[in-house]
């Protein structure tokens, strides 16, 4: 799975609500365990959730996974691969909460269906579809409130968290919390030798205000820390035993996974570095279930110890109440009535390198998420494992407990999984569609950088569908840093594969904007302006599932893998490098060397301008291999009502989405010597009419890509009628505006355009980045389109998609499934 881009964003909190503990239900005897999954999907989770699924029905019940979504995993993404994982287990009945969109308010009040998009401090056959996707917050309300349920927590702990604040009443209906997280008396693992907090663990820091009120709830509570999952590493004897155990298809699944993970990690050091961390924990639990008669936690696989702690949230001195608290800064009453000068109170960590988290010596200071021993009325009784038991069979090359039982589970022919994705479709064939334009002369080679937004697809189909005597699409660069997460670029190759255009190459852009990548580890970084994006609905979670629509899309051979080679700087060669994902710039020169002689490249951005400022960076010479750029972004302010449309930031009233969210970006893009056209906000805003372009999609007989955009766009329209936080859906209608300008037939769109010199802000300041201003002395002269022929625009859009040339060569994944399901010749009538 590609790293979450959001992963080291500011994750702190602050808070106090004094609980007490409760007599809690017994379990009742004969009846199994009802058990509640809250996860964030990474993959040692997946592990974990088929080892819950391979259980004894008839003692261990798993009756809910909810997603959690501000650490390892985006909400789209995750929630597919939990639904994907049920139905190959065929446990379609098992609930999956994710999301919601209740928020907190400023006084502390939690509105129901609270998301776990954000840490709390942060707050304001089955699939997802909007609206109608179970949130976290009634999965949980709904499992909890039926009777006593056990709750695994391999996440933040942002649900569980909110749940006990909104929820006290039903504190009782939980017999215990089991929790794989926090370091007790080892260190932690947030790169302590690098950053500001040596102390923390990832699943505790990602929202210590939540992990605060799970352990102070006053439930039974079990601890499976660092300390013990560092006992239990994925060491060679394991990994060789695991290779040559591998009966059932999760067994396969998951080994492949494991490999996967073990071939891609720098260095030599995965045996000694790599744990078994939350299959580990959820062993553990499981072990103590079966064994509920011993009183003190005792099971088969870790030795327990009872310890006084509680969870850091903020850093000595308390009471300071600096700017990085929100909870209390110029604030009368503090949020959730905390305790002035409590232990909420003190300076709250505000980056990787804050300055005030290192000491004299250098080294990190900062304990946010710091699962610490303490005494007094602070202080929670709570059973911890300390370490991995060893395995009593001597003879064994296994040396913990844990490692046979899991590979015995695993491999057990009871409960397992019905089919991987070759054995579901016995006739399942991979099938590479490439056009023969015969003796057709190809017109300018264009190049497409898009955020994977609806309105980018849309305008992708067109370009598609253009004669290509006028427009040849050479490449497709994929912008991660704007409406889309990087693992949504399996879309794309799903788009050209339904177009029969598996030739065209897709390279993935940086997950950062420029400047925003930790200097040191740049896998990580900041997330300053794609905050603005929202991560629920109407945002990352919609783009990521194309609005619940991404999965009847024809599923296309190629895919994003994590696979590599040395050649490309990874350790070492994967099984399959031939796979691997290229990336934009590597694609960007594949193309620039395959061009004939004299010819340039047209490029249209639809995104943030990340990948093509390195490309001007990259290149000596731009003007050479660049004829000219269509930029869709950007706004020209005509006064103090017409205004941009970045939403989540205050203040910044005057700038376009695509600006801000990579302002530096754009400012190198129109510095540089290319040739720009700019197709600004207040033009897109005209041809946002979702009833003009529906009206004319349904006329008459039409093509798979005008059927499917009229269900795209009927599901759009239908959520910004009813549902207030899509009413900003017709802007991915402005987006298709640049591809059809980029076609060319200017005697029907009859455009107007303008010379203006302009310069774009970008000097950190966020209530200024990304707006752009009329500049006569240091601005850039660049073309601005300010009007064009709305109704020849909506005209040329869908009867380019409703014409039968250079269409669809698959309708759908149905389509796929009945060819798949038959001894058919699937390239019989294709390309």
């Amino acid at each position: 799975m590609l790293q979450q881009k959001n992963l080291w964003v500011l994750l702190a909190l602050i808070n106090t609500i004094g609980l007490v503990g409760f007599n809690h239900l017994c379990h009742a005897e004969g009846k199994p365990h009802r058990i509640l999954l809250d996860t964030d999907v990474d993959t040692d989770d997946v592990f974990a959730l088929f080892y819950l699924l391979k259980l004894n029905r008839s003692r261990f019940g798993l009756e809910a996974v909810t997603v959690n979504t501000n650490s390892w995993t985006d909400a789209g993404h995750g929630a597919s691969q939990i639904y994907d994982i049920l139905y190959m287990m065929g446990r379609d009945e098992v609930a999956v909460g994710m999301g919601g969109e209740g928020g907190i308010a400023e006084d502390g009040h939690i509105f129901p269906d609270v998301g776990g998009f954000l840490p709390i401090v942060e707050q304001g056959s089955r699939k997802y579809s909007p609206l109608e996707q179970p949130t976290a917050q009634q999965v949980l309300t709904e499992k909890i409130s039926a009777g006593p349920i056990t709750v695994l927590i391999t996440g933040a702990h942002t649900n569980i968290g909110v749940f006990l604040m909104n929820n006290p009443h039903l504190k009782n209906n939980i017999e215990h919390i089991y929790v794989m997280g926090g370091a007790v008396r080892s260190d932690g693992n947030l790169f302590a030798d690098l950053y500001s907090n040596p102390f923390a663990e990832f699943n505790i820091f990602a929202d210590p205000f939540a992990a605060y009120q799970v352990l102070h709830s006053g439930i039974p509570l079990t601890l499976v820390p660092l300390d013990a999952t560092n006992t239990i590493p994925t060491n060679e004897n394991f990994f060789k035993e695991f290779e040559q155990n591998q009966h059932t298809y999760e067994a396969q699944y998951c080994f492949r996974s494991l490999k996967m993970t073990r071939d891609t990690r720098p260095g030599d050091n995965f045996y000694t570095s790599h744990y078994m961390w939350d299959t580990f924990a959820v062993g553990v639990a499981v072990s103590a279930m079966r064994n509920s008669q011993n009183r003190d936690g005792e099971n088969e696989f870790a030795e327990m110890e009872y310890m006084n702690i509680t969870v850091m949230t903020s850093n000595e001195p308390f009471g300071i109440s600096d700017s990085s608290n929100p909870f209390f800064y110029h604030r009368e009453v503090p949020r959730f009535n905390l305790t002035k000068g409590g232990v909420h109170s003190g300076h709250v960590q505000t980056g990787l390198r804050d300055p005030l988290c290192f000491g004299e010596n250098g080294k990190g200071r900062c304990q946010d998420g710091y699962t610490k021993e303490v005494s007094g009325a602070v202080a929670v009784r709570v059973l911890v494992a300390t370490r991995a038991k060893p395995n009593p069979d001597r003879n064994s090359t296994l040396d913990r407990a844990f490692y046979k039982n899991f590979l015995d589970v695993l491999n057990d022919p009871q409960q397992s999984g019905r089919f991987n994705f070759t054995t579901q479709f016995p006739h399942y064939k991979e099938v590479l569609y490439r056009p023969d334009f015969g003796t057709k002369g190809l017109g300018k080679p264009v190049v497409f950088d898009m955020d994977m937004s609806v309105g980018d697809f849309l305008a992708l189909f067109y370009l598609l569908k253009a004669p290509v005597e006028e427009i040849n699409v050479k490449g497709i660069i994929v912008s991660p840093t704007g409406w889309a997460n990087a693992a949504t670029i399996d879309i794309v190759y799903d788009f050209l594969h339904m177009m029969g255009r598996d030739d065209i190459p897709v390279g993935l852009g940086d997950v950062f904007a420029m400047n925003q990548s930790d200097p040191v580890f740049p896998a990580v970084g900041d997330c300053k302006y794609l905050k603005a994006i929202p991560h629920g609905s109407g945002g990352l979670l919609d783009s990521d599932t194309l609005y619940g629509l991404a999965r009847d899309l024809p599923r296309s051979p190629r895919r994003y893998t994590a696979e590599n080679s040395v050649k490309y700087g990874a350790p070492r060669d994967t099984d399959h490098p031939e796979l691997r994902q290229p990336l934009a710039l590597e694609i960007w020169e594949s193309i620039v060397r395959t061009l004939d002689p004299g010819s340039k490249i047209t490029i249209l951005t639809n995104g943030p301008l990340t990948s093509l400022a390195k490309i001007i960076q990259n290149e000596n010479n731009i003007s050479s291999v660049i004829r000219e750029v269509y930029v869709v972004g950007g706004h020209i302010s005509h006064g103090k009502t017409d205004k941009g449309n970045v939403p989540n930031i205050d203040l910044n009233d005057y700038t376009e989405l695509n600006m801000f969210l990579d302002p530096l970006a754009a400012k190198t893009v129109f510095e540089s010597s290319l040739d720009i056209t700019l197709i600004p906000l207040g033009v897109q805003r005209r041809v946002s009419s979702f009833p003009e372009i529906l009206e004319r999609l349904r006329k008459m007989n039409t093509t798979p890509e005008a059927l499917f955009t009229q269900r795209l766009l009927s599901r759009l329209y239908h959520l910004k009628e009813t549902h207030h936080r899509y009413q900003h859906t017709d802007t991915f209608l402005g987006e298709i505006l640049g591809a059809v300008v980029l076609a060319g037939n200017f005697s029907k769109l009859d455009p107007t355009f303008r010379v203006k010199p302009i310069k774009v802000l970008a000097e950190g300041v966020e209530s200024e980045d990304g707006r752009i201003v009329i500049d006569e002395k240091q601005g850039r002269l660049v073309k601005i389109m300010e009007k064009v022929d709305l109704g020849a625009y909506y005209d040329l859009f869908t009867e380019q998609l409703r014409s039968k040339e250079q269409s669809a060569v698959i309708r759908s994944f149905d389509e796929q499934r009945r060819y798949w399901s038959v001894p058919l010749n699937l390239t019989k009538g294709f390309h």
